[in-house]
């Protein structure tokens, strides 16, 4: 497998007649990480040194979900059913126990893998991201649009005013985050459509406005991280996740919003692995 995410070829495999995209790289052993990414993104929107940091140590697999990217099929609408198909991906590949990196959609996807599937996940890293009811996060859709136009308006990546705070700290962490989501020049993935767009939008405002699910059927090790100035998914949804769930432990990284572990790369993955390697 390839060494750096730069470099790592993009696979596909038949997910019940639907081919899905992903790409793998770190040793060919132990415990796999999947990653579940976020509202909008494709292979390509993972920063490679979170990929390539946990890489070092452990297999890293990233995938597009039905109908996202170059992956087959309809998107569904529901976090449910993306939980399925993420459950009916990872049989695929064989795997029967899997540690899951969700960031955003992908941590609240990440919860209901853990309490449909409680064997098949060993440890779960859910980062910017909140529980099914949670505070303010039926503002997702409403904050999102208004920082897309914000975005078009001036001229920039609407992840500058979505992930990261508008402090020199922050400005600086968005520029550097956004430069390293270019370096990968070659076999770049296909953008999100905008009807997968939309369903993933409704399949978030539904997340946030029904009621609150028991998370102490999650049994597992849990490292909940986030920035302290998340407006998408506000903060308090993370001390709440940490509070909920019975084997949980939280970091809130200063002066960071929805990106905050992308901002704190450098502390976030040795937390990350530690973690994972206790």
């Amino acid at each position: 497998m390839s060494e750096t995410y730069e470099h790592a070829p993009t696979e596909t495999i038949d997910v019940g007649g639907t081919r899905f995209a992903y790409r793998q790289l770190g040793p060919d052993t132990g415990v796999p990480v999947i990653f579940l990414n976020h509202l909008a993104a494709v292979l390509d929107n993972w920063d490679p040194r979170v990929i390539d940091g946990i890489a070092a140590t452990r297999r890293v697999i990233v995938f597009d979900n039905r109908g996202i990217g170059a992956s087959e099929g309809s998107t569904p609408d529901s976090v449910e059913a993306m939980a399925r198909d993420a459950i009916a991906f990872i049989r695929a590949l064989g795997f029967d126990e899997v540690d899951l990196l969700g960031f955003s959609l992908g941590g609240m996807v990440s919860q209901v893998i853990a309490q449909a599937e409680p064997q098949l996940v060993r440890k779960l890293v859910l980062a910017g991201t909140g529980p099914a009811g949670g505070e303010g996060m039926d503002k997702v859709t409403r904050i999102t649009i208004l920082d897309m136009v914000r975005g078009a308006l001036t001229f920039k990546d609407p992840k500058t005013y979505l992930f990261f705070t508008r402090t020199p700290t922050g400005k600086t962490a968005a520029r550097e985050f956004l430069q390293r989501l270019k370096e990968r020049r070659e076999d770049r993935d296909k953008a999100i459509s905008p009807i997968s767009f939309r369903r993933q939008l409704k399949a978030i405002h539904t997340w946030a406005t029904q009621q609150p699910s028991d998370l102490s059927s999650i049994q597992q090790p849990v490292f909940v991280a986030n920035g302290d100035q998340d407006r998408m998914v506000p903060s308090s949804n993370s001390a709440d996740l940490a509070r909920r769930l019975p084997n949980a432990r939280l970091k809130l990284y200063p002066d960071a919003g929805h990106g905050g572990v992308f901002q704190y790369h450098r502390e976030f993955v040795p937390a990350v692995l530690e973690f994972l390697e206790s």
